[in-house]
């Protein structure tokens, strides 16, 4: 993993440190500072919209056009009113199709397509691949170093029918995801390079990996050349690092390893979902802060996501049964409905965490762009109006504020608009626009691009 720079503790575990404009050469910054990222979330089972003689519940009633914050909170009839405070940062992408029909079981042909726009395997039902790499796949190929990978999230359980569905490292290779937070952590701080002598230690001292480098943080916060914003970035750094441990152990006590690991034993747990979800957020935030990746996914359940999500302290059935309008002893078009909200929610609860962090040209949903999206368009498998919604500038290329409808476009020209955004070339060395299957027209979404080119501190 690429990184900025970071602080060394006890048996070589590290702590990854955000940009600091103290720490950069004035010469240096346009170049190490400010990378633009992206950030996938992916909900499963479609949304409730207009279908058939369903009402529209989740696009805004009003035209497409700009919007704001106000306009937002007063369509509360509609899910996306739940991104109401960040308005100004968001532009909604309607009218956005798959272009490979793939097969019957279309949950297997939407996760294939959804971050690849690529053609479908003819594999036997729910046994479909996607025939090309996923986004975030390419993002890090083009900007990482050899090996380096996306990070790869999942949360909810695992059924053993189409588990995985979103990142591929190319044709037919659908990476694994990660789905115990606490894994990631170690991962994301080096403690996983610990040796069993350092790790017992690490335990029975009861420290925390800020315990670990707490000398290297005092020293860096005295230095001179720090300015304000950046202890403040610090400050804030360190402070998150220890919510995340806690909120992992699910303790407000001090932290063991095997707190920590015990965190692990909710990740099959319904009725802890929410947590897992949010600790996911969480993580994705703190490795964009700190340079680690320059692409994350978080896949939101199952292909057919059967959680059952609670709803204002009740469990509804399993969400993949709903989205069929199959659940007994409820509204079905209502229960999806409210799954929209709350899934919704955790989107928004990731653009609060990357709005907080302050870089030397904003904050970071200004330098990066956050993508919140479903393999389906409703429950019922189409492909067709597949809701895409885009958080984040990437450092100026993205227009925001706006509501848009692209007319039945395939989803390659939205992909490519979101990899050209974070600095994605095509072979000639122009900003990408031929991502996906070649047999696509290529481009980018035209509505979406301000013409300015994506920049770093």
């Amino acid at each position: 993993m690429n990184r900025r720079t970071f602080l060394m503790g006890m048996g070589g575990a590290f702590m990854a440190l955000p940009f600091l404009e103290g720490l950069s050469p004035q010469r240096a910054r346009a170049t190490t500072g400010g990378a633009p990222f992206a950030i996938f979330i992916r909900q499963g089972n479609g949304v409730q919209q207009a279908d058939a003689d369903e009402p529209e519940r989740f696009w805004p009633s009003f035209a497409p056009g700009a919007m704001t914050s106000s306009m937002l909170a007063a369509d509360k009839a509609r899910a996306v009113s739940v991104l109401a405070d960040h308005a100004a940062h968001l532009t909604f992408v309607k009218g956005i199709n798959f272009n490979d029909p793939a097969n019957a079981c279309r949950h297997s042909g939407g996760g294939n397509q959804v971050l690849t726009a690529a053609a479908v395997t003819g594999d036997p039902c729910n046994s479909t691949l996607a025939q090309g790499e996923s986004l975030d796949n390419r993002i890090v190929r083009e900007f990482g170093q050899p090996g380096d990978e996306p990070l790869t999230l999942y949360a909810g359980r695992k059924t053993g029918m189409l588990d995985e569905v979103l990142s591929y490292r190319g044709p037919k290779q659908l990476r694994a995801a990660e789905r115990d937070p606490f894994l990631v952590y170690k991962k994301l701080f080096g403690l996983t390079n610990l040796a069993q002598p350092e790790l017992l230690a690490l335990q029975t001292s009861r420290k925390s990996v800020n315990d670990l480098v707490r000398s290297d943080m005092q020293r860096l916060l005295g230095r001179t050349d720090l300015s304000k914003d950046d202890t403040a970035r610090l400050n804030l750094h360190f402070q998150s690092i220890r919510d995340v441990e806690t909120r992992i152990a699910c303790t407000s006590d001090r932290l063991t390893v095997d707190d920590l690991q015990a965190g692990a034993a909710v990740i099959d747990d319904d009725d802890q979902i929410d947590t897992v979800i949010s600790l996911h957020c969480d993580i994705m935030v703190l490795a964009v802060t700190c340079g680690a990746t320059r692409a994350a996914t978080l896949q939101l359940g199952s292909g057919p996501d059967g959680t059952q999500y609670t709803i204002s302290g009740t469990k509804l059935p399993g969400f993949h049964s709903i989205s069929h309008r199959s659940a007994s002893g409820i509204d079905n078009v209502i229960a999806h409905h409210q799954i929209d909200m709350k899934l919704l929610g955790f989107f928004k609860y990731l653009l609060d965490g990357l709005a907080q962090r302050r870089t030397c040209e904003g904050t970071l949903l200004d330098q990066g762009v956050a993508v919140y999206m479903s393999d389906l368009a409703t429950g019922d498998h189409k492909y067709e109006n597949v809701p895409y919604l885009v958080a984040g500038s990437a450092g100026g290329f993205l227009r925001t504020g706006r509501y848009v409808d692209e007319g039945g476009v395939t989803n390659n020209k939205l992909l490519n608009t979101i990899g050209a955004a974070v600095g994605c070339k095509n072979e000639a060395g122009q900003p990408l626009d031929d991502f996906g299957d070649p047999r696509l027209e290529k481009g980018l979404l035209n509505d979406l691009v301000s013409g300015a080119s994506a920049r770093g501190c």
